[in-house]
């Protein structure tokens, strides 16, 4: 019987793997590494930043567009008569420091009522529509406007303290009531 060779296996070398040392950290690294993370952390903010402060303008947009339609209509109810209204309206008095900006500004010859929007209302809110309808008498004393200014409220969210603190400072609240938007009169209206 003729003999058959048994192959050998081939003696390879086998490979031991190469073990990188590890590199030391030093203290630039980690600043290097701390930069890149606030670096990042930073434009992640602005990002949120922008992002919120359009959704709160949307949101209040939509407030806006909820309560101040048909605003004139609704105050003819309570025996008002005025003729005009205007969004956004811009008082600006540089030589007496004057500056604000109203809302909803309902007027005829006799009387305005300036409308301040928010989606929620809160106690500081009320304090500084107050401090806006003293700039708004300030200015119309300046130019011998001797109109009657009232004051309203609109809001969509208002906690029921805010809403009293509102009323007893002689605001009108505008509210929504179902699909529809009430005011609400104050004990007595002030007149600015």
């Amino acid at each position: 019987m003729p003999q058959t060779k048994v192959k050998k296996p081939n003696k390879t070398a086998v490979k031991k793997p190469t073990v990188k040392k590890a590199k030391k950290i030093t203290l630039d690294d980690i600043n290097a590494n701390f930069e890149r993370i606030q670096k990042a952390h930073e434009e992640t903010e602005k990002t949120l930043n922008k992002m919120m402060g359009e959704l709160t303008n949307t949101i209040g947009n939509i407030s806006e567009n909820t309560l101040i339609p048909n605003l004139v209509e609704k105050f003819k109810k309570l025996g008002f008569k005025f003729e005009v209204i205007n969004r956004h309206r811009k008082i600006n008095s540089d030589e007496h420091d004057i500056h604000t900006e109203i809302d909803a500004f309902l007027e005829n010859g006799s009387q305005a009522m300036a409308v301040e929007v928010k989606t929620t209302f809160k106690r500081s809110d009320v304090d500084y529509h107050i401090e806006r309808m003293e700039k708004i008498r300030r200015h119309a004393d300046l130019n011998n406007d001797k109109r009657q200014f009232l004051g309203a409220i609109a809001a969509t969210v208002i906690d029921e303290d805010t809403r009293r603190y509102a009323l007893k400072q002689g605001f009108y609240i505008i509210e929504p009531s179902g699909e529809d938007v009430k005011i609400v009169k104050p004990v007595s209206a002030k007149i600015w």
